[in-house]
């Protein structure tokens, strides 16, 4: 793994962020008293950002300036147009998040993390690259799935089920997991990455760590080598994570958090669902009855032609190159 240049200069500015919620109406976000408050608050705190931003750009004089989404980018990126330097931004989503939507307009050069066809990006300025990950997530050889076993003290003879919410958890996947748990384990052993919200709860109702199950709160190195060593995978709808397991050619199941801005969870699983390259378990669903994330394991556990196909379909999403194609369009934006 690869660490920063401890020489690397890092500067911040403030920003704000308009919080909006897929799962609740417009009438209802704006008739939540703190949720309007906070959203006011920072909107000056983008006009101070912007100004953080256009004083530090004057300075600098950069040749480009490359934003990554996420309403931290706005500030800077509106500085840069102001000042006709050369802006490149990157989508992962599926689903343009709302700063992306406003740079776009002026941006050089767009790359996006999933097939154009799902933006509304000009097709001229806009390229298809994935997303940049690690060299470790790359498909693992029979071999390389033994080490990575025993590298974690996995039963080798079982068939693994890597479970994660993600660095922060998923509680409703993990209150799902605690009632199902039995059965998971009568169907191969189990990892549980949880999160370290409710890891200490967790810890209390689960069996301690052995070579057929195992609980973590976050796992901040060694995640490739895990989900190398899986034979099913059970994760939210993240881009990153999604491209990750694209690389590792995993069969995998995805449960989008639908509450999130802009539901671009589910949008970015549609892509992978239409392409059959995912198996999807509705959240909702889930919570209504915790057996269907058992059934949905079970069934590629059992039915290894279906967990194959969707294997070899989510590998075609892979970009191995994606790293250095995104430096090249940084580059090619100065020229």
């Amino acid at each position: 793994m690869q660490h920063l240049d401890p020489n690397l200069r890092v500067d911040s500015i403030v920003s704000g962020k308009l919080r909006r919620y897929h799962h609740l109406t417009v009438i209802r976000q704006l008739l939540w008293p703190r949720l309007v408050l906070l959203n006011i608050r920072d909107s000056f705190l983008v006009v101070i950002g912007f100004l953080q931003s256009f004083a530090k750009l004057v300075i600098w004089r950069p040749d480009v300036v490359f934003t990554k989404g996420g309403y931290v980018c706005l500030p800077v990126g509106l500085a840069a147009k102001i000042l006709g330097i050369p802006l490149v931004i990157h989508d992962s989503d599926a689903h343009p998040g709302l700063t992306n939507r406003i740079l776009a307009k002026w941006a050089t050069v767009i790359a996006t993390g999933a097939p154009l066809e799902y933006y509304d990006y000009p097709k001229n300025r806009s390229r298809y690259i994935g997303i940049p990950i690690s060299p470790d997530f790359h498909d693992f050889s029979t071999h390389e799935r033994t080490v990575a076993r025993q590298e974690w003290g996995i039963d080798l003879d079982q068939p693994l089920i890597v479970i994660t919410g993600g660095g922060l958890g998923a509680q409703r996947i993990n209150n799902a997991v605690i009632e199902v748990l039995p059965k998971l384990l009568k169907l191969g052993s189990v990892v549980l990455v949880a999160g370290s919200a409710q890891y200490d709860e967790l810890a209390a109702l689960m069996p301690s760590n052995s070579t057929h199950f195992q609980l973590h709160p976050f796992i901040a190195e060694g995640m490739a080598t895990l989900l190398g060593g899986a034979d099913v995978v059970v994760t939210r709808a993240g881009a990153t994570t999604i491209l990750e397991l694209a690389a590792l050619a995993k069969p995998t199941i995805l449960i989008p958090n639908g509450k999130l801005t802009g539901g671009h969870q589910i949008k970015n699983a549609k892509v992978y669902s239409d392409a059959k390259a995912v198996k999807i378990v509705d959240e909702d669903e889930m919570m209504g009855d915790s057996e269907v994330l058992v059934q949905a394991i079970q069934e590629l556990l059992d039915n290894r032609s279906m967990a194959s196909d969707l294997s070899k379909n989510l590998s075609q999403f892979a970009r191995p190159h994606a790293a250095e194609d995104m430096a090249n369009m940084i580059i090619d934006a100065v020229r």
